[in-house]
């Protein structure tokens, strides 16, 4: 456990943290589907690459987020406890449009150059709806408030650091052609899967006190 005043921040904390970024990335959206179209279209560089930028973006969003609960549960102490429903009625909304999805097909677009790969990432996440209600709805009340400097720079390291892993594996996976296909064959199925585990995890913060 780290304390740092009187707030402490054990591994409980950051466990949770981790499972529920590891299903929001995983889930197919607009940013794992920009990575895997990367990933398919131009290899394992680019989408790692694509993967690198959106991982920056959502861990500043993140840091964003964490620096504000001080000030604002300081003003407002109730507006923990609806954060902590509105976290877990936004989860419950992308498990349903997650499984809604889920026959669709993934959509192409046109080739990307590796060079760009890193900007159109950061640029998508800049702009993605879901990047910023994720941080700002779900991630942060997992955490206790009054987190120190510190804490906050480690959340956000571990949020890039964790995105830049699952992006960099999908990337890797999905550039080979084999895979790709089957992917694409298994989509239904892998996506309705996702949907039931961020539907479970949005249930159980609504059932936390």
């Amino acid at each position: 456990m780290i304390e740092g005043g009187a707030t402490p921040l054990g591994l409980g904390h950051v466990a949770a943290f981790n499972v529920a970024l590891f299903f929001a990335v995983a889930a197919p959206g607009p940013a794992f589907i920009l990575c895997s179209q990367a990933a398919m279209r131009g290899g394992r560089a680019e989408g790692a690459a694509v993967g690198a930028g959106l991982a920056v973006v959502a861990g500043l969003w993140t840091l964003a987020a964490l620096a504000g609960l001080d000030a604002l549960f300081a003003a407002l102490p109730a507006l923990y406890d609806a954060m902590r429903i509105g976290g877990a009625a936004l989860i419950l909304v992308f498990a349903v449009l997650i499984w809604r999805d889920a026959p669709r097909p993934v959509e192409t677009t046109a080739p990307v150059s590796a060079r760009r790969a890193f900007l159109r990432g950061a640029a998508l996440n800049l702009a993605n709806p879901k990047s910023i209600l994720f941080s700002a709805g779900v991630l942060i009340v997992i955490f206790p408030p009054a987190l120190t400097p510190a804490q906050m720079a480690a959340i956000t390291l571990n949020h890039i650091a964790l995105e830049i892993a699952v992006y960099s594996t999908v990337a890797a996976i999905l550039a080979q052609p084999a895979v790709r296909e089957r992917y694409i064959g298994w989509k239904p199925i892998i996506q309705r899967g996702m949907a039931v585990v961020l539907a479970a995890l949005g249930l159980r913060l609504l059932a936390t006190t």
